[in-house]
């Protein structure tokens, strides 16, 4: 078998520049010599001998060409005109300048669903309480969750802290190097995986998350559902080809900022790219058509209302333990209902009835509905003020009473910490 370089050298050497149709409409969508036909290399000869040359150095393209509406091989002017832009606007963050696997694994947990902008500053905080994994693992959940509080996702956090127990009980404080072991590590997938792997262990493992995969679906025309197992698939194969071996920390990291900086979801900077000469979504005005995302999770709707129980300079405080969001949060005392219900008929809910049965309790203020929005949850909801002259049971038994000057020990949903922030001196705590 012919090695991979040589091979590359065969496509480089027929490469089109730029891409010329000369017959047909579309792009070609299945393997073998037909998928290159109608399309003319630079020196006007047809292409559908390169499907050929590469059969013939058994050399399978063919999954990485099956649903492709696009062929560019111009695989080496992908990476080298990334790796160019890459050394030009490089952005300068902490994570980027280190090879400490654990500050690694740090960042790229907190970056998940969350924007370098919002993360830069938890990082920090992060990094100053728990310079190591083992400061990390020796800290209790509890304070775990409080510093995280306000990024959301808050099984990141849980993993975050349960992973470092592991590398250091399991591991004696030391991270895998390879991306295959690496995903034995609770809450670190494929991406996370290969980006650790990557960046700390120099590893070719293409690192593809949102960013990477909008770019290679826009640039190759691929309308395969990047959110499905054959797009993903595809995708990744697609990558290991592009991966730069001699800089494959590069490479990832110019994916990341590639996508955050110019080849964003919306209104991308198509004039200004790099890339746009040979690709399929620019030059057929199919960008906002790509990358194709399977039919959308249904959003479920749910309609909460927290009582503020004052009990002079107390309330009281229940741990979430469900499988639910916000699972190990502190969270007032909740009454769910299936639908929008008006506050004065709350007190004739049997879950009313439950939770203050043998108190007496009287309801001062209440706020508007408020509009809370989850990935997939929309929480429609409500605080209570209320005031107790006598405390039932059941809050005795099974909440928190928590002093008021505690309170800020305690980590909290996102919800609650935003509606205290502007609504503290109505419902009775010191305003912040």
């Amino acid at each position: 078998m012919q090695c991979q370089d040589e091979i590359r050298k065969k496509i480089d050497y027929i490469r089109i520049s730029p891409l010329k149709k000369i017959s047909g409409e579309g792009g070609i969508r299945t393997p073998g010599t037909s998928q290159f036909n109608g399309f003319q290399d630079r020196r006007n000869r047809p292409l559908c001998h390169l499907s050929r040359i590469l059969r013939m150095q058994r050399y399978d393209f063919s999954l990485l060409f099956q649903n492709c509406t696009y062929f560019c091989p111009l695989i080496m002017d992908f990476t080298a005109n990334l790796l160019g832009w890459f050394r030009k606007n490089r952005r300068d963050l902490p994570w980027k300048e280190t090879k400490d696997p654990y500050k690694i694994w740090l960042s790229e947990i907190i970056l998940q669903q969350t924007r370098v902008e919002q993360g830069y500053s938890y990082y920090l905080r992060f990094i100053d309480q728990y310079p190591t994994v083992e400061a990390l693992a020796a800290a209790p959940l509890d304070e775990v969750l409080k510093l995280w509080q306000g990024l959301g996702y808050y099984s990141r956090a849980r993993n975050l802290h349960a992973t470092a127990q592991t590398v250091v009980q399991r591991h004696h404080g030391r991270f895998p190097t390879s991306s295959s072991c690496l995903l034995s590590l609770k809450g670190i997938g494929e991406y996370t995986a290969a980006a650790i792997a990557s960046f700390a262990f120099d590893e070719p493992a293409p690192a593809l998350d949102g960013n990477g995969y909008r770019i290679l679906t826009r640039v190759f025309g691929i309308h395969t559902p990047i959110d499905s197992s054959e797009g993903k698939k595809m995708l990744r194969k697609l990558a290991q080809e592009l991966i730069s071996q001699r800089y494959p920390a590069d490479f990832n990291q110019a994916l990341m900022d590639f996508g955050s900086l110019v080849c964003v979801p919306k209104s991308p900077k198509c004039a200004e790219c790099p890339l746009n000469e040979g690709c399929y979504a620019c030059r057929t005005g199919k960008v906002a058509e790509l990358p194709v995302k399977g039919r959308k999770p249904e959003i479920r709707t749910r309609y909460f209302h927290y009582f503020i129980v004052r009990e002079k300079q107390y309330v009281y405080l229940h741990q979430r333990s469900d499988n639910d969001i916000w699972k190990g949060l502190y969270e007032f005392p909740l009454i769910e209902t299936g639908t929008e219900i008006p506050p004065e008929k709350i007190p004739a809910q049997a879950v009313w009835k439950t939770l203050f049965s043998g108190g007496k309790v009287q309801i001062i203020h209440f706020s508007p509905l408020i509009k809370h929005q989850l990935t997939h949850q929309t929480l429609w909801t409500r605080f209570y003020l209320v005031e107790s002259g006598t405390i039932s049971q059941n809050l005795r038994r099974h909440y928190l009473r928590v002093p008021l000057t505690d309170f800020d020990r305690y980590s909290i949903p996102r919800l609650i910490d935003a509606f205290l922030e502007k609504n503290a001196g109505k419902f009775g705590f010191i305003p912040k």
